[in-house]
């Protein structure tokens, strides 16, 4: 089969190779699984720099989320096995871990169904508790999380307030619902958040980038506000003033959504039918911008780490279905 192999750290698209390789033999309780589309995640990037929490052996195949088939022919979401990744005709995946591929989505868009819009539930409902008539504040809102953040925002009824980095990002950004777009780079954020909300600041904050988005967060948050940190998209992890925390009176919560994957895998079950039912009544629907072949799989990955794209990218091998 053909799979994208990265032997050595460093910049998506000067490290992967697609190569030819044997099909990856599924270990003890594992299942092979036809890839039919894989999706882009900023994770992708940082494992091939090397620089996330998870470092598969070298040499790997990044793609950490898929929708594929089953060789009984189901269609199935699942986080490939490292380091066996997406990024392939084939993977292998945990059988205990499968979710059933919601029928109301092709395969793309049920891929990305997954890690972005797990984390944006989880942190939105099970870490800070949003309640319909509060004010959700996004940053990077036309982002592949930051998306699905907004959609579970609006279907949550919050007002939701999206942050993002350019005219073109503002625009899909409105697409997915938000109530106010702000352009960071034409626009104060904190004086925007605060013109927006009269003053008050939010009572939500989701937060996938870290460094000044973090400091943003910290002076826009409102009384008794909750920060979710999500990730560090900047590049820049920031140092929380606890006694801030204090004065104002508000929360920092982080969120790793993997871990209930091991701690709590019956909540991811219970989130999935959630976000099924949610996508069925088309209260939510992933933003996939692109779909690219397999062997245009490393110059996604690349735009992804650069962050000048919106959405999600689809990787779909020549044996997958785009339907």
């Amino acid at each position: 089969m053909q799979a994208w192999q990265v032997h050595e750290n460093g910049e998506p698209s000067e490290v992967m190779r697609l190569a030819e390789v044997d099909r990856p033999t599924p270990g003890d309780g594992q299942v092979l699984l036809r890839v039919r589309a894989a999706n882009v995640n900023f994770p992708d990037a940082l494992m091939v720099r090397g620089q996330y929490q998870v470092r598969p052996p070298l040499p790997f195949t990044p793609g950490v989320e898929i929708c594929g088939e089953t060789e009984d022919g189901r269609r199935v979401l699942a986080n490939p096995a490292l380091p066996h990744g997406g990024f392939a005709e084939y993977a292998v995946a945990d059988a205990a871990a499968l979710l059933p591929a919601p029928g109301s989505l092709d395969d793309a868009e049920a891929a990305a169904l997954h890690i972005g819009y797990q984390t944006g539930w989880f942190a939105l409902h099970r870490r800070a508790r949003l309640e319909a008539g509060e004010t959700l504040l996004v940053h990077a809102a036309a982002g592949g999380v930051g998306s699905a953040a907004v959609q579970l925002g609006k279907a949550a009824g919050a007002t939701v307030v999206g942050v993002v980095g350019g005219a073109e990002k503002a625009a899909v950004a409105r697409e997915l619902g938000c109530d106010v777009v702000i352009d960071r780079r034409a626009e104060d954020v904190v004086a925007a958040v605060k013109e927006a909300t009269g003053g008050r600041g939010a009572d939500v904050v989701f937060d996938p980038v870290g460094g000044e988005a973090y400091t943003q967060s910290a002076k826009t948050v409102a009384f008794e506000g909750r920060i979710v940190v999500v990730g560090f998209a900047s590049g820049t992890i920031p140092s929380p003033a606890l006694n801030h925390a204090l004065v104002k009176n508000y929360s920092v919560l982080g969120l790793h959504w993997g871990l209930y994957n091991t701690r709590n895998p019956k909540l991811v079950q219970h989130c999935h039918e959630q976000l099924t039912d949610m996508a069925a009544r088309g209260a939510i629907r992933p933003l996939v911008s692109e779909r690219v072949a397999l062997d245009h799989a490393a110059a996604a990955v690349q735009r992804v780490a650069d962050g000048v794209t919106t959405g999600r990218i689809a990787v779909v091998p020549q044996n997958g279905a785009a339907a």
